[in-house]
């Protein structure tokens, strides 16, 4: 087994079939041996039985069902844990980072990286359909934050496009606590702080309306987390 991608799924039944759809088709275009690993964050809506009635046309699709909401993070570090692939790739639902993108983070991977991050901010990246303004500004005014605290040399922590070596993978997501949306510069810091080598990918990024990040309070449980990684980090 190749790659395993990751997807965390809460109430995605809108959006869920065509994204499916949508990487099924390019990796199995690809070639690589693959699985792509849904999972289902305790959703109350058919996101579940979207993916069980894919499975039975593609077997390389499967689902993690967990009882209850746990929040990104979680999800994510349920599927890396339950993965199988030589390289692990976690996605949106969105698709807001195309699944076309993934071999320009493994170009990198394949360069001697250990992780391969899409970035909205670095130089080289094509912001397709931008956020509405506050949003942007308020992601902008966050990572000055990571970077001030956590991470000064990356310039895009939280787009949802990542790719690691699987022994990195499996090491990091083992050692990550946050459970919700902070966990993406969580699991670098960890990375960075471990050793690995980090690679930003510059990428074409669309965004999509229905976002579960509610600005000001998802931002401001981040900005505590930020503080939370740091403190921990010291141990």
């Amino acid at each position: 087994m190749e790659f395993s991608v990751i997807v965390p799924a809460y109430n995605e039944a809108g959006r869920l079939n065509q994204s499916l759809d949508r990487i099924l088709e390019f990796m199995e275009q690809w070639g690589y041996p693959f699985e792509v690993i849904v999972v289902d964050d305790g959703s109350t809506d058919s996101t579940a039985s979207i993916v069980e009635e894919k499975k039975k046309n593609h077997k390389e699709l499967r689902l993690i069902r967990l009882p209850s909401n746990q929040g990104k993070g979680y999800a994510v570090k349920m599927g890396v844990l339950q993965a199988n692939g030589k390289y692990i790739l976690f996605s949106d639902a969105d698709l807001s980072t195309p699944i076309e993108e993934l071999p320009n983070l493994f170009h990198w991977i394949e360069k001697g990286y250990d992780i391969a991050i899409a970035s909205r901010a670095f130089r080289g990246a094509k912001l397709e359909v931008r956020q509405p303004f506050h949003r942007e500004f308020m992601g902008r005014v966050f990572n000055l934050f990571v970077r001030v605290f956590l991470l000064p040399d990356i310039h895009d922590t939280q787009c949802g496009f990542k790719l690691f070596r699987r022994e990195v993978a499996k090491e990091v997501f083992r050692r990550q606590r946050l459970k919700g949306f902070s966990f993406d510069f969580e699991v670098l810091y960890i990375g960075r702080k471990l050793g690995y080598k980090i690679k930003e990918v510059p990428v074409r990024w669309r965004h999509s309306p229905g976002s579960k990040v509610k600005v000001l309070k998802n931002g401001f449980s981040s900005l505590l987390d930020i503080f939370k990684t740091r403190w921990r980090g010291k141990g």
